[in-house]
């Protein structure tokens, strides 16, 4: 049962670090490195994280800048920023590309706010179809004998229940963080 508890764990666990992760990539009023997470630059025919074909620096807290290690690419990384539909105009001199990061709108803030929701409402979901998958399993051991009743009753309603609502807690935690830095002006 302890691996039964340590696997669920460790599923929850990557659940709330992949919501993290996709809180990232939303966009503030701030320039982050983790804003072109998701860009992917065409080079030599097949499609590669900018971050594996540039530098990419946060030299003021509205601006990104992206340095290329291969000039000819300057203007494929200007184009998949661009189509990356971020909301971003990229700007190049021939060495490198600037990316001011402009203030959003209220209503620009409230959409992110909803999306941010709709993330975490997934991640619930995803930690709840652990705890039922546990559940299941823990099922399964008492019909098939391999626990008693007491030990069915207590596994489920103390670890798995607590293993829950303890991962919840945390996507509701990530979700107040990036509610509040979304509406700071």
């Amino acid at each position: 049962m302890k691996e039964l508890f340590a696997d669920a764990e460790q599923r929850m666990e990557k659940t709330v670090e992949a919501l993290r992760r996709e809180f990232a990539k939303i966009r503030t009023g701030k320039a982050t490195v983790s804003l072109l997470d998701g860009v992917k630059v065409e080079y030599y025919g097949s499609g590669v994280p900018l971050s594996q074909v540039a530098n990419i620096s946060v030299p003021e807290p509205r601006l990104l800048v992206v340095q290329p290690w291969d000039k000819k690419i300057v203007g494929d990384i200007e184009k998949a920023i661009l189509t990356a539909d971020l909301g971003l105009n990229p700007s190049n001199d021939g060495n490198l590309i600037r990316v001011p990061i402009p203030p959003l709108t209220e209503e620009r803030r409230k959409e992110m706010v909803r999306f941010a929701h709709k993330l975490a409402e997934e991640a619930r979901v995803a930690v709840r179809n652990v705890r039922r998958d546990v559940n299941d399993a823990l099922k399964k051991k008492l019909k098939d004998g391999d626990i008693s009743e007491d030990e069915f009753h207590r596994a489920h309603d103390k670890t798995v229940q607590e293993l829950t609502d303890e991962h919840i807690a945390a996507v509701d935690r990530s979700l107040a963080t990036k509610e509040k830095e979304l509406m700071e002006v």
